[in-house]
């Protein structure tokens, strides 16, 4: 059965945001755009968690997401991170992607001050009235310290624009409960479970790991999609040693900007309070990567 939010279904990769010298390495970036077109990949969500938009300024995180949507050119979906946990602050960040042409807005709950439920209802109608742009709701209790209740997203999937949610709390029964309230397109916010959130209804991936192999993603999703199990279960056997040290090493976007950096795609520098792997980690990332095959 359809949902609402399908031009969101399939591979989004939750990109990285290239430093160098301190500076938003704005080549790399468009490289990085450039790149993931000739892969194949569906979608960039840029100024995510895994872009480090916390530690950008509203400078910064306009250009990034100006900078992607001019270079994808209509040539890849660009679904931004617009979310902040002040109201708005989100309108304006969304009003800004809706202006210069994102295809919509990847919104986290507000994180820190932790709304009730109707006060995440509030906040996220408050954008939806604000902007007329395609909303996909971001729940990931682990970051943001509290949790949206099913409840709450079927109810604001009554407001036409949001149209998807990125699922992030690694709860297969919350998200059987989101698909059996309502019609929005669930995408798996964790890589290792984008196959099983499929089984049970999901569409897709807002993926880590799409950073270094979207086409494996991609080949994961495009056979259940087809029907073909088996082959989805192997590419997930295959993936999943790689999402777990993307994501177990340490803080997301650590291990993966360490892989990019080891595979020769980026400098590997991050923005403070986050910091580069002592060298057992980074070893372990390398070992993951040669295990692989991605590098030697």
């Amino acid at each position: 059965m359809p949902t609402r939010g399908e031009k969101f279904a399939g591979v989004t990769v939750a990109l990285v945001t290239p430093f160098k010298n301190g500076e938003i390495d704005f080549d790399n970036l468009r490289y990085l755009v450039e790149w993931h077109i000739d892969q194949g990949t569906d979608c960039l969500s840029p100024v995510g968690t895994t872009g480090e938009s916390p530690t950008l300024d509203h400078e910064e995180h306009e250009r990034v997401i100006a900078e992607v949507v001019e270079k994808a050119a209509g040539r890849i979906k660009v679904l931004p991170g617009t979310g902040s946990n002040s109201t708005q602050e989100a309108i304006r960040l969304t009003s800004f992607a809706h202006k210069v042409g994102a295809d919509g807005a990847l919104m986290v709950g507000p994180y820190y001050n932790k709304p009730t439920q109707e006060g995440y209802y509030r906040h996220f109608a408050a954008v939806a009235e604000a902007v007329d742009i395609p909303i996909v709701l971001y729940n990931i209790p682990g970051r943001t310290a509290s949790n949206m209740l099913p409840e709450t997203i079927a109810r604001l999937a009554e407001i036409p624009t949001i149209v998807a949610i990125k699922e992030s709390t690694g709860s297969l029964d919350q998200a059987s409960q989101i698909a059996a309230l309502c019609d929005l397109t669930i995408l798996s916010g964790d890589d290792s479970l984008t196959l099983p959130l499929m089984s049970i209804g999901g569409r897709g991936v807002v993926s880590v790991v799409g950073n270094i192999v979207p086409r494996d993603l991609k080949a994961l999703v495009t056979a259940f999609d087809a029907g073909r199990i088996q082959d989805a279960q192997g590419q997930h056997r295959k993936l999943f040693p790689l999402c777990r040290d993307m994501l177990g090493v340490a803080t997301n976007p650590i291990p993966i900007k360490t892989a990019m950096k080891l595979m020769g795609r980026g400098t590997g520098e991050l923005r403070l309070p986050l910091c580069p792997l002592d060298s057992a980690g980074e070893a372990r990332v390398r070992q993951t990567l040669v295990n692989y095959g991605l590098i030697r």
